[in-house]
This record gives structure tokens, C-alpha cells and sequence, in this order.
């Protein structure tokens, strides 16, 4: 968990500053206050879309006039969360990162939004991300680029990575992004924060800007576990405490060829030591490969993302009365995207995936990839799979082709893509943990801990005790 400081409430994590509003050591409107205080303070990162100040400060004050009744007061009573701007809320503008919404409200909460203000929660705004969640730098053509709190010359990580960027730099302990292919655990790793993408399906994905329903998921940003774990709570409402696994004997599956191969000397001095610390532990580190791994991103993840992306967007653009159609969107949007969408997504699209290729992916590729991978836990008796999140630590802005990794240039998607694909693909909960800086340039490189199809609540036990080992994170230079 972080270092607390006890003069300063953005310091303090998500449950420590839910106690103290709910006890009345503090009004919602002076923690409100210093969270603002610190988005100002960190307003270069460019870590918000919109943010209205007098609307939070507002919904704080009567968060304070609800507690002064004596009604019940919920979980996250109080709590100003980032929301990533491409889930609907009602109040807010939802840009999804594109031009044609820039002013696009939608009329009504996304799931996830509605769940979290049941319990109490204010939305602090709405966070920065690369445009239409298609990509991993947020390095936005319309809104501007996501800095990292650690080196503004650098990526954030994305696609959420305003709200990675936020919770690092303290103007939030929780916040909410979306993951399809990486996008919650490529920015928690780049920007040193925790990152968890549930079990496809396990949170409500209503309202939020599609990619494909076989691989989009909501889910959270935090700074220590305890708070990812109050999220989950309170989205599935199971309270019940987690459980809290001994290390030793604990099982982690490594497949050391796939994940561990060619990374970042840096990097790889960081997972090193994470992996002697663990060992020394107890934990039962065990080689396990995985066969096919260097297919999946070729023969599943990409068919289904660009065949499905098209109708999945037409779809949510028709279903909450947005201003324009797809093609509308397309003409609009910034060239690097838009050009990618335009040759796939759209009706008679050149390079259109083929009901053939995607119904192959869909109906006989993905389920026994899914089935591998539950029988790859079950036969090596793995409690989970630690990986490296990224090959390398957050690469420059504005040098997205290649990425340095010893000495040579690799491909941007092997150095940040390569590890993340296959969860996600697979439908597997993921948990990305903050494991250090690097020596050199003192950026923060993270583990990933994967747990079979389910496992949710046993996989944040387990990163409840890991993350009891590791050193704690610093806050960022700002």
C-alpha cells in the first residue's frame, strides 16, 4: 500500500479517505478541494477531457448535507473518481477522444457510472485517452496528448491513459478506464499504477464506446490493491472480505520464452529482482509454455477487433442518439486513426475482414484458445501467470513506430503489445502491480498476474499478498 501522508488527503488511498469522510474526520468538500488542487497542480499532464470544478465541489457539499441527515451513507460515499471518456455519464460530455462528440451527452449513466454513484461516488471528470480507444500511446490528435506523470516527454501508456496519469499524480486514488487489448494494463504499467481488468463480462460494459463485445471490459485504476478490491465490491456488490493467500507455496506459471524473451535490460533488472523476491517467499515459480502464443494477436485479436469495430460503433451511435453516424465520425477523426478505421471498419472497406476469417476466429480459434488456457492452469496446478507487463518502460511521445529495447529498434507493438494480448484475448482476469523504476531513467515497470477464466477474487488476494513484498511506489516528480 502507499506511504500516507497524513497532512495531505490526495495522498491517501480510496478506502482510508471513504473511512474518514463516513466518520467525519474530514467533509467530502475539503477532500474534494485538495483532489482539485492537485488536478490543477498537474493540469500539464493533460490528464482530463472536461473538468468542471464548481460541479464537484457542489456534488461534495451535498454529500456533506446527505451525512449531516444520519442516512446511510454508501461505500464510496463521497469519492471523486476520473471516468474515461468513453463511458457515457449523463452530465458530462463523452468524446470517446474524437471530434464529431466533442459535444456528445449522452442521456443516460454507462453501467459502471450508475453502479459507482449508487454507492455514494462523485465523478471527478472525464479523462484524456487515445482516440477511440484504438491504440496504446493517448497520444490524442484532437484533445492532446496524455503526458506521463514520471518524464512529460513520454507516453501515458493508453488507450486509458488520462486516467492512469491521474490516479499516479494524486488527483485520484480510483478512477475508471476500459480494457480491450491492454488498454487499463499497458497505462497502470507505464504510468506505475495498479491496473485490474476483470473476467470479460464480470462489470457492466453498457454505455461505453465499443470495440468488440468479445473483448471489451470497464474496470479500474488504483494505487494499491485494497482499492481495486472496493471497486469490485462495490460493481458485482459482493463485500465479502478476500481472501488473502499464504506466498509460500503459492504457484505462479512463467512462460519464460513468450514473455521474458528480448526485454529491456532495464526492464528486465526490475523483474529480476521481483522474481528473487517472490522466490525467497516461497512462491513456486513454475516454467510452464504456453504453445501458440505468437499467433493468437494474428489469427484472433486483430480479426475480431477490425471486423467488429464498425458495426459495434454504429450500434452504440444509434443507441444513445449521437450526432453523427459512422461514417460521419470516421470523416472527422484524426489521421492516424481514422485512416486505419476507414480501410477496415467501414461498409465495403478495402481491407474488410471476411465473414470467413472472422467466423474462424470467433467460433473455433477464441474458444479453444480459452480452453487452452483453462487446461494450461488446471495441469500445472496454477493459482496464476506472471508476466512482465510491457518489454519496455513508457516510450518518447511522438515515436510510436519503433521503441529502443538494448540498443536496437523494435516494433511499438511488440515492446508494449506483445505480453498484454493474450489475457485479454482469453477473457482472463489481469492485475498489473507496479514492481519498481528503472535504474536508468527511474520509470516505473510493473508485473502482470493473469488468473484463470473466474478467478477474480482469488487473483486480488493474491495481489494483496505480493503487493505486501514490493516496495512501495513514490509518488511522481510533479
Amino acid at each position: 500500500m502507499p506511504t500516507i501522508a497524513a497532512d495531505d488527503p490526495s495522498d491517501w488511498p480510496a478506502l482510508a479517505a471513504v473511512a474518514a469522510m463516513r466518520a467525519g474526520e474530514i467533509s467530502a468538500a475539503a477532500y474534494a478541494d485538495a483532489l482539485l488542487a492537485r488536478c490543477a497542480s498537474g493540469a500539464e499532464l493533460n490528464a482530463f477531457i472536461t473538468l468542471e470544478p464548481e460541479r464537484v465541489r457542489a456534488a461534495a457539499e451535498a454529500a456533506d448535507r446527505h451525512r449531516a441527515t444520519g442516512a446511510e451513507l454508501g461505500s464510496l460515499h463521497g469519492l471523486p473518481i476520473p471516468v474515461k471518456d468513453s463511458i457515457n455519464t449523463r452530465d458530462l460530455p463523452t468524446s470517446a477522444g474524437t471530434a464529431a462528440l466533442r459535444a456528445f451527452r449522452p442521456a443516460a449513466d454507462a453501467g459502471i457510472v450508475a453502479r459507482l454513484r449508487d454507492a455514494g461516488a462523485i465523478v471527478l471528470g472525464k479523462t484524456n485517452l487515445h482516440e477511440l480507444s484504438f491504440g496504446w500511446t493517448s497520444d490524442n490528435q484532437v484533445f492532446g496528448a496524455v503526458h506521463n506523470p514520471w518524464d512529460r516527454s513520454r507516453i501515458a501508456g493508453g488507450s486509458s491513459g488520462g486516467t492512469a496519469a491521474a490516479v499516479a499524480a494524486r488527483m485520484a486514488p480510483l478512477g475508471v478506464a476500459e480494457d480491450t487489448q491492454g488498454s487499463i494494463r499497458v497505462p497502470a504499467a507505464l504510468c506505475g499504477v495498479c491496473g485490474f481488468r476483470p473476467t470479460t463480462g464480470r462489470y457492466p460494459n453498457d454505455g461505453a464506446a465499443p470495440i468488440t463485445p468479445l473483448f471489451d471490459q470497464v474496470g479500474p485504476h488504483a494505487r494499491c490493491v485494497g482499492d481495486l478490491a472496493l471497486f469490485d465490491a462495490v460493481v458485482t456488490g459482493d463485500a465479502r472480505p478476500i481472501a488473502v493467500p499464504a506466498l509460500s507455496g503459492l504457484r505462479l506459471g512463467l512462460d519464460r520464452d513468450a514473455f521474458f524473451a528480448g526485454l529491456d535490460a532495464p526492464v528486465a533488472s526490475v523483474i529480476d529482482a521481483v522474481l528473487a523476491r517472490l522466490a525467497d517467499a516461497g512462491v513456486e515459480l513454475v516454467d510452464a509454455p504456453i504453445d501458440g502464443v505468437d499467433a493468437v494477436i494474428g489469427s484472433i485479436t486483430l480479426p475480431v477487433q477490425l471486423h467488429d469495430v464498425g458495426p459495434s460503433l454504429t450500434r452504440y451511435l444509434l443507441d444513445h442518439d449521437a450526432p453523427v453516424d459512422l461514417p460521419a465520425l470516421l470523416a472527422a477523426a484524426s489521421p492516424d486513426v481514422g485512416a486505419l478505421l476507414k480501410q477496415f471498419a467501414l461498409p465495403g472497406a478495402p481491407s474488410a475482414i471476411s465473414a470467413a476469417v472472422y467466423e474462424h476466429a470467433r467460433d473455433v480459434a477464441l474458444p479453444a484458445l480459452r480452453g487452452q488456457m483453462a487446461a494450461w492452469f488446471a495441469q500445472h496446478r496454477l493459482d496464476a501467470m506472471l508476466l512482465p507487463a510491457t518489454m519496455a518502460a513508457a516510450p518518447l511521445l511522438g515515436a510510436a513506430a519503433t521503441v529502443p529495447v538494448n540498443g536496437a529498434e523494435i516494433p511499438f507493438v511488440t515492446a508494449i503489445a506483445r505480453n498484454i494480448t493474450l489475457g485479454s484475448t482469453a477473457g482472463l482476469p489481469g492485475l498489473v502491480l507496479p514492481a519498481g523504476l528503472t535504474a536508468d531513467r527511474r520509470l516505473p515497470v510493473a508485473i502482470e498476474l493473469d488468473g484463470p477464466a473466474g478467478a477474480d477474487r482469488a487473483l486480488l488476494g493474491i495481489g494483496l499478498a505480493i503487493e505486501a513484498i514490493l516496495d512501495a511506489m513514490p509518488a511522481p516528480p510533479l
